[in-house]
């Protein structure tokens, strides 16, 4: 079957063009683009084995987790396991993929079966997001021995959009982060967190934090691990510079 023929609305180079990457094996794409309500009707007529996209978005949602928990290790270092989860799950969550998915209109390209179609299946949050995988992983497979890149390439600056997102109007706010930005606008301050209390058994420890500016204390900090609490301690700092947290 021709990756470009008439079953997509636009043509598939044009969706090449939306996402940066051409590809080499334009079956591929078409895998990823097909749903498996279209695949199934194309079995029960008889027209032959069209592989829908479940496969390449069970490889896609791994690619995805990677490159997203790398990026996050690397530049979040303030944060601690926990909230590192929490932070992930925000930008993967199939919401935000099904968002991701619209930003370069991916509906437009899906193969659907007539009932899928006729029930808004190219708007379905849940059917974009699959599919967005799926094209993930397309791209992973196609680029080889730079699978990790080229998908890289592709996605980190459309999850960058929802990771400022969470992290500027959710609950997962790099406080410590924030905190460090501020001092550093004048020469000569100096910012340090210092632990002043642990409680509790070893397996459920609390810790106490202070941040401390030069000499002053302008944040205390409660929580489970050293940096929950200096991100804590770093948020009720930000109050002393009249910043809302």
């Amino acid at each position: 079957m021709d990756i470009n023929n008439s079953n997509f609305p636009l043509g598939a180079d044009e969706l090449e063009k939306r996402i940066g990457y051409t590809f080499e094996d334009k079956s591929l794409l078409m895998t990823a683009l097909t749903h498996s309500s279209y695949s199934n009707e194309a079995k029960s007529k008889h027209i032959g084995d069209v592989e829908c996209n479940e496969r390449l978005e069970f490889l896609g949602d791994s690619v995805l987790s990677i490159i997203v928990s790398k990026y996050l290790f690397l530049h979040y270092d303030s944060f601690p396991e926990g909230e590192l989860t929490k932070l992930r799950a925000g930008v993967v969550c199939e919401k935000s993929l099904g968002e991701l998915a619209s930003t370069i209109g991916l509906g437009d390209f899906l193969l659907l079966g007539k009932g899928e179609e006729l029930n808004g299946g190219r708007t379905r949050v849940s059917i974009l997001a699959d599919a967005f995988e799926a094209l993930l992983g397309a791209i992973f497979l196609d680029s080889g021995e730079l699978g990790e890149e080229k998908a890289g390439e592709f996605l980190m600056p459309l999850i960058l959009v929802e990771l400022n997102k969470v992290t500027k109007h959710g609950a997962m706010k790099d406080y410590k982060t924030l905190l460090q930005q501020i001092v550093q606008q004048a020469d000569g301050e100096k910012l340090e967190y210092v632990l002043t209390g642990e409680s509790g058994p070893a397996h459920m420890k609390t810790f106490t934090v202070e941040a401390h500016l030069n000499s002053n204390v302008i944040g205390h900090g409660v929580g489970k691990s050293k940096r929950e609490a200096e991100q804590a301690a770093a948020k009720e700092a930000l109050t002393y510079f009249g910043e809302e947290s």
